[in-house]
């Protein structure tokens, strides 16, 4: 699979899974063995790991998501994606904004992911234009 239509299906599926908690959605996107990094001291490793982490962070969330995801920026096997996303922890918006840096297997599963976040208390929109 071409590395563009894997990151862009990637970004689509996390989009429209994160407001719905669909874990298994987002989970299906990783390779059996690849690591995901929500930070840059313990990795997640494989589908289990990112299950634990997915299931970690839905479990504090009291109401659905909103999610932007901007186009994948792709460099051979390797994309980022830019996102903004305000999230409700006890009903209390929060608003991360953050980019996921992408490696994807032959098969256009994700081999390893590292993701890098800002973290705001409130709702904060994206600024006009970054997610058109």
């Amino acid at each position: 699979m071409e590395t563009s239509e894997a990151a862009r299906r990637w970004a689509r599926t996390w989009a429209t899974a994160w407001p719905v908690k669909d874990i298994d959605a987002i989970v299906a996107l990783q390779a059996e063995e690849g690591d995901h990094w929500a930070s840059m001291f313990r990795p997640y490793r494989g589908r289990a790991g990112l299950r634990t982490y997915v299931t970690e962070c839905f479990g504090e969330e009291t109401r659905p998501a909103e999610t932007w995801f901007a186009e994948p920026q792709v460099d051979g096997v390797t994309a980022a994606v830019e996102y903004w996303a305000v999230i409700y922890v006890a009903d209390e918006p929060t608003t991360i904004s953050g980019c996921t840096v992408l490696r994807f297997d032959e098969s256009g599963l994700v081999a390893e992911s590292r993701d890098y976040s800002h973290v705001k208390d409130g709702r904060q929109l994206p600024p006009e234009g970054l997610f058109d």
